[in-house]
Formats: structure tokens, C-alpha cells, sequence
């Protein structure tokens, strides 16, 4: 699903994602999740090749975006969700950085763009929210939505 409220848009995705691995096969909690990074209202979902890639450092370089993820528990037929946001702001980007960056290829697959956990990180400059949103899983969100998980 891509085009509308992007809130909505990653709790459905992820949704989605959730109740075809049900499908799958039998399993006592399902966990899936969506990512997206938003800028000025709008999902940027992952670059389709270099160019993209470099346009987004281009249009994030120097400026704060959104990164949300939709989180979707399923455990027997009762099914929990909720939304993480995080803002990101990247750091004044040189040329060099950015050329770099997509040189180094690590913007593949990735939703924005770029990956925090790895070389991305020299991209930042400031993270407000939960740093584990931004590499994908919000794992604060899961242990509110599903807190038997993490009983010992």
C-alpha cells in the first residue's frame, strides 16, 4: 500500500506482512513490521537505483525527516499494532560524502535510503526518538504491545 497518510500506510504494510506469514504456516506470536522514512509528508520508500539514491541524500543533506514504523503483534486470533516515530536530522552532507555513500551501496533496499546501523550513521547528525525505529524494529513498541515476550 503506498500513496496515502503514511501512518497508515506502514501499520497496513505491515499488517499485510503479519497475516501472510500466518498463512505460512502456524506459529504462537507473529511479529512483523514496516519502515518508512517521511519527508515533508511524504513517503520516500526505497531508492529504485543509484540516481535516486543520491537524490535523496540531496534532498535529506543538512535537514530532519520522519522514520516510522508500523509493528503488527498476532497471537492466536487477537492482533495488536501500533506506531513508532522517530526524527532524524542529517548533518550539512558534501558532496563527497554523498558520493561516497552511494558508491559504497548501502542504500539498496533500504527504505530513505540509507542505514543508520552501518556507514549511514556518518550521515546523521541528530537522532530524537528511538535509534532501534530507524534500523527497523522499534522494540520499545514491541515490548508495550506484546510485554509477555520479555518476562523471563
Amino acid at each position: 500500500m503506498t500513496g496515502g497518510d503514511p501512518e497508515v500506510e506502514v501499520v497496513e504494510n505491515a499488517r499485510r506482512k503479519a497475516w501472510a506469514a500466518r498463512r505460512a504456516g502456524p506459529a504462537r506470536v507473529t511479529i512483523a513490521c514496516d519502515t518508512d522514512v517521511i519527508l515533508n509528508g511524504k513517503a520516500l520508500g526505497k531508492p529504485k537505483d543509484e540516481l535516486e539514491a543520491r537524490e535523496y541524500l540531496d534532498r535529506m543533506s543538512g535537514r530532519a525527516h520522519e522514520v516510522l514504523s508500523g509493528l503488527v503483534v498476532l497471537q492466536g486470533d487477537e492482533e495488536r499494532s501500533g506506531v513508532e516515530r522517530t526524527v532524524v536530522t542529517f548533518k550539512e552532507l558534501s558532496e563527497a560524502e554523498k558520493e561516497r555513500y552511494v558508491r559504497f551501496g548501502e542504500w539498496r533496499e533500504r527504505s530513505g535510503g540509507y542505514a543508520i546501523q552501518t556507514l549511514g550513521s556518518t550521515l546523521v547528525e541528530r537522532v530524537e526518538g528511538s535509534v532501534s525505529n530507524v534500523v527497523g524494529l522499534p522494540v520499545g513498541l514491541l515490548l508495550e504491545l506484546a510485554p509477555e515476550l520479555f518476562r523471563g
